[in-house]
């Protein structure tokens, strides 16, 4: 068979074994990027050999050999890590290699958390962490990942190797932090995953309302994290949160791609495997003790999953999650979300008088959520003319075109309605 003919299934591999053949070599060369290249290097000569060979019975295991030894290559010629290499030499025997590597799983789950943490080190920017996160435990090649933000690859290539020059800079080590460090570094995972998985999800710029492999990375990353760390709630609670969202992906488009609102789609398309699995997680996290911010969003979430119809949304639970988020994470977003929740449950004049609140936010002064959600809640208090101008403002501030089809779309059908009752 070509490599032409195998490139996929190969890829495919790499994209799987990726993540543990770096966070292995992380701990052995003590350099991302180093491991990373090393670990390229065993890629490549799969790509050369499998073609004429075949592929392994275990190519995860024929991978780390390969890449362990060129590791041992590297490390022999820094004459101050001779006697590790020699160590690491005699543990290397091709024909024991195998069987230590299955036995040796749990060592390379540690590996892996400790590459989350350093992927996800506070000394990096969000956009840095997200972007190292996806190389390294997505498996994502950068045009993989310049593709998926819209951006150059360029752009990508240079963001990864600046952070990855930073954490040498820093001397970051390859560990997991000391349990008194070890929430906030955890937070930083958490949020790289959740960016990753709201980008894929909701998708802020282009013409795709959702990215599919973002989603999938996402949820891939977050399952493995959350057992690593099982008793950790918001692990578990950011899983959730993930798998609820996911499951309305296939009622979230229509046939042209246009969004479908929350409220307005196919509740018989929603993945009931996703919604279980969600809402396990979300009792997982329960048990652990009180909810954080990613288990009370999913918890909100699993109140949209259990409503038969939109009519059976219990909107007042909802409005009181989102009290109780707002003590935990007051950020305007969440004030917003909050506002669209009591509009539901109270009544929409209730909803805008906490929507006004946040006009003069700086930080959502190019938000065109806001207008949009003011746009509603004028509309449904029979103001037509108001939702129509909010509605506009809103499209004009939105970057992903199918999010600004749908608001001109409601602004148009403000003028075909010169009044509404108040809701």
């Amino acid at each position: 068979m070509s490599a032409g003919d195998l490139r996929p299934t190969i890829s495919a591999i790499w994209r799987i074994e990726s993540p543990k053949l770096i966070a292995t070599l992380s701990r052995l060369l003590r350099d991302v990027g180093r491991a990373e290249e090393v670990a390229q290097d065993a890629f490549v000569s799969a790509l050369t050999q499998w073609p004429d060979e075949g592929i392994p019975r275990n190519p995860g295991a024929w991978l780390m050999t390969v890449a362990k030894r060129r590791a041992i290559d590297q490390i022999r010629r820094d004459e101050t890590m001779q006697r590790k290499a020699e160590t690491l030499a005699h543990e290397l025997a091709p024909e024991v290699f195998e069987e230590e590597f299955v036995a040796g799983n749990e060592g390379i789950d540690d590996d892996l958390l400790r590459l989350m943490f350093v992927a996800c080190h506070p000394v990096l920017s969000k956009e840095a962490r997200v972007a190292l996160t996806l190389k390294l435990l997505g498996g994502l090649t950068t045009a993989e990942i310049a593709r998926a933000f819209l951006l150059s690859e360029p752009a990508i290539a240079q963001r990864i190797v600046r952070a990855k020059r930073t954490l040498a800079a820093a001397r970051v080590p390859f560990e997991v932090p000391a349990s008194k460090d070890r929430a906030a570094r955890l937070a930083s995972v958490l949020e790289a995953i959740y960016l990753i998985f709201n980008e894929g999800y909701a998708a802020s710029a282009g013409e795709d309302v959702l990215r599919p492999g973002l989603v999938e990375d996402a949820l891939r990353v977050g399952r493995i994290l959350a057992r690593l760390v099982p008793d950790e709630a918001e692990a578990h609670g950011l899983v959730a949160l993930m798998e609820i969202h996911a499951s309305r992906m296939r009622a979230r488009v229509g046939p042209t791609g246009d969004p479908i609102l929350l409220l307005e789609q196919d509740r018989g398309k929603w993945d009931r495997l996703l919604i279980g699995r969600g809402l396990e997680a979300l009792l997982r996290a329960e048990r652990l003790g009180s909810l954080g911010p990613y288990g009370l969003q999913a918890a909100i979430a699993a109140c949209h999953a259990r409503a038969a119809t939109p009519g059976d949304t219990d909107w007042q639970r909802i409005a009181a999650l989102y009290d109780a988020l707002v003590q935990l994470a007051p950020t305007p977003v969440v004030e917003l979300n909050r506002a669209v929740a009591v509009g539901m449950a109270f009544g929409a004049a209730a909803g805008l008088e906490l929507a006004d609140r946040l006009v003069r936010e700086p930080s959502l002064r190019s938000y065109y959520l806001l207008p949009s959600v003011r746009a509603d809640l004028l509309f449904k208090l029979g103001r037509p003319a108001e939702a129509r101008a909010e509605f506009e403002r809103a499209a004009a501030l939105a970057q992903n075109s199918r999010d600004r089809a749908l608001l001109l779309a409601r602004a148009n059908e403000c003028s075909a309605h010169p009044s509404t009752s108040s809701g």
